[in-house]
Order: C-alpha cells, then sequence, then structure tokens
C-alpha cells in the first residue's frame, strides 16, 4: 500500500506540473478566458435577474451587456485622458521629485548629518519611482487589449449560462452523483466571492475617489480606478495602490497632503479591508493568512497581473475541487484556515 500511496503521489505532482506548463505556455489564450468567466459570474446575477421578471433572455443580455459597455466606455475615456496627462507630465513629476530629495539632503546637512546623497539616489531613484507609477497604469490598459474578444466570449457565456444549469439539474435528476454537487458548489461559491468581492473594490475606489478630490490630488479618478482593481489582490494590493497617489499628492501638494493621503488609504484599509470584508466574505474565503500571500505570488507568476487580481477565487476553485476527492483532500485542509476544524474540535 505504502510504495502504491507513494507512487500516486508522484504521478499527482508530475501531472500537476504538466498542466500548470501547458498553462504557462497557453497564457495568452488562458488569461481572456478567465477574465471573460469572472466578469460573466459577476454580471450574471444582473441577467438573472431580468430573466425572472420575465423578459426574454435576447433582451436580458442586450440590457446587460449595452450597460456594462456603456460602463467601461465611460470609464476608459476618464481613465484614458487621465493616464496621457499623466504620463505627459511624468517629466515635471520627476524633476519634482529630485528637488524635494536635494531639500531633505540639505535640510539633513545642516543638522550635521552625512547623507550619501548619490547612493541614496540609487536606490530612490525619482525616475524610477515615477516610472512604477507609470508601469503600474500600463499595466491596467494592458488589460484591455483583448477587450472584443472578451467581450465576445462574455455574450457566449451569459447565453450558455441557463443552460448550463438546465443540464446539470437534468444530471442531476437522472444520476445521484456526488460530482454534480461539488460542481453546483464550485459555481455558488465562486460567484458569491466575485459579485461581493467587486461591489466591496467599488466601494473602495468611490471612497477613494471622494477623498483625493477632496484633498486636491491630481488625476483622482486615475488612482480611484487603480484602488478598485488591486483591491482584488490581498495584503499587499492596497499598498501599491497608495504608493503613485501618495507621491504624486507629495510632489504636487505638500507633505501635510501627501500624509492626508497615507491616512485615508489606512482609513479605507482598516474599515472596508479588516471590518466591513471579513464579516460579509470570512466565512465563505476559508484560506490561511499564508496560502492567500503564496496564491498572490504563484498566480501572478503564472498568468501575470490577471493572476494576481485573480488568485483569491482560483485558489477557493483549486480548494474546493481538491476537497472532492478523499485523496486530495488533506491538500485542501492543508489550504484551509483551520475554522473548520476548530469547529469539530468543539463539537466532538
Amino acid at each position: 500500500m505504502k510504495e502504491k500511496d507513494i507512487g500516486y503521489f508522484f504521478i499527482l505532482m508530475a501531472s500537476i506540473i504538466i498542466v500548470l506548463a501547458g498553462i504557462k505556455i497557453a497564457s495568452t489564450i488562458v488569461v481572456p478566458f478567465l477574465l471573460s468567466l469572472f466578469i460573466a459570474i459577476i454580471l450574471s446575477p444582473s441577467y438573472n435577474y431580468f430573466i425572472k421578471k420575465g423578459v426574454s433572455s435576447g433582451i436580458s443580455l442586450l440590457i446587460v451587456i449595452s450597460l456594462l459597455i456603456t460602463f467601461f466606455a465611460l470609464v476608459a475615456k476618464l481613465l484614458g485622458s487621465s493616464a496621457i496627462e499623466f504620463n505627459a507630465n511624468l517629466g515635471f513629476y520627476e524633476q519634482q521629485l529630485s528637488g524635494h530629495f536635494h531639500k531633505a539632503v540639505e535640510m539633513a546637512t545642516q543638522f550635521g548629518l552625512e547623507v550619501p546623497e548619490a547612493d541614496l539616489l540609487k536606490i530612490f531613484n525619482p525616475k524610477q519611482i515615477m516610472g512604477f507609477a507609470s508601469s503600474i497604469i500600463q499595466g491596467m490598459g494592458s488589460l484591455l487589449t483583448n477587450g472584443f474578444v472578451i467581450l465576445l466570449t462574455v455574450v457566449f457565456m451569459l447565453l450558455e449560462s441557463n443552460n448550463f444549469v438546465t443540464k446539470i439539474t437534468h444530471i442531476n435528476a437522472t444520476n445521484n452523483s456526488a460530482t454534480i454537487t461539488h460542481i453546483e458548489t464550485i459555481l455558488g461559491q465562486i460567484k458569491e466571492y466575485m459579485v461581493l468581492k467587486a461591489l466591496i473594490s467599488l466601494l473602495t475606489g468611490v471612497i477613494i475617489w471622494i477623498g483625493l478630490i477632496l484633498i486636491g490630488t491630481d488625476y483622482p479618478f486615475l488612482w480611484a480606478v487603480l484602488a478598485f482593481m488591486l483591491n482584488f489582490i490581498p495584503n499587499i494590493g492596497s499598498i501599491i495602490a497608495a504608493v503613485p497617489a501618495v507621491l504624486l499628492t507629495f510632489v504636487g501638494l505638500d507633505a501635510i497632503s501627501a500624509f492626508m493621503v497615507i491616512l485615508l488609504y489606512v482609513f479605507v484599509n482598516v474599515v472596508i479591508g479588516s471590518i466591513v470584508e471579513p464579516r460579509i466574505m470570512g466565512r465563505g474565503l476559508g484560506l490561511s493568512t499564508l496560502v492567500v500571500f503564496l496564491s498572490l505570488l504563484f498566480w501572478g507568476w503564472l498568468l501575470g497581473i490577471v493572476g494576481m487580481l485573480l488568485s483569491i477565487p482560483l485558489t477557493i476553485m483549486a480548494k474546493i475541487i481538491l476537497n472532492a476527492n478523499e485523496k486530495t483532500k488533506w491538500i485542501a485542509i492543508l489550504l484551509g484556515s483551520g475554522n473548520s476544524l476548530s469547529k469539530l474540535k468543539e463539537q466532538n
């Protein structure tokens, strides 16, 4: 038995490596498909709502897709103008940041502190810092390069969603298989997570947008969209989103305003990220903090920025699938937060 278990383990590991290598090679196809899948999951409650109200599937689809196109067109217009203007003024912001850096070095010298300015410039290079902000914006734009293909895929997925549910129901009625239950569980949990996460991320972006407008930061809508997208990245997403907004406020306004921006992001992260979000989605997440961070690194390496944005739903999907098989259930337990095990101990 032990030799068979060892052989099964190595076969399983080899299969996983082969599958991951295939996904890595075919990432240009996999990434648009995953984006389409999760956009369709987010839109499916609205689509199903119109159908339940007696609207035909074609008209329901037309309404949902029209709203989606209108939303993305509005965002693209506002985002595009802000991004172009920001990139055009990038050199000015670099000069301003260099000026502030030199002033800080001069102040330190007046107090008798010897500051290795040349060495510090290699570490905190203004061009690299502002270039980092620009690269984030370019990364956001790269997600929209396959917009037409993604839109068409979303349309077909929404049209197929009702037929898929009907097929699952028919299979469940004719074949009393536990696999059907696992499929329904996967779809239900992924849909619940993605819809709630999208709404919470939208709330985060709106609060950041209003706050930055009140403070007077340049391009508030740009940083609000960045906060919305990076909120899908757990743990470090909010930190990355805050960096360009804080730097730009410091360069364009003053240190006090930049400190106010820091307080704004901390407030949003604490209230929404640490209080609101765990209460709404904490029980359904079921992943340990270490797994959340490692999944960010793993899916980011495998699929790039899209993998980072979708790291948690992808990991949840993997956990549910692994939990469905007794031979791989131990992996699902390791991925979990341990809350379910604690409850079992309390019951016993």
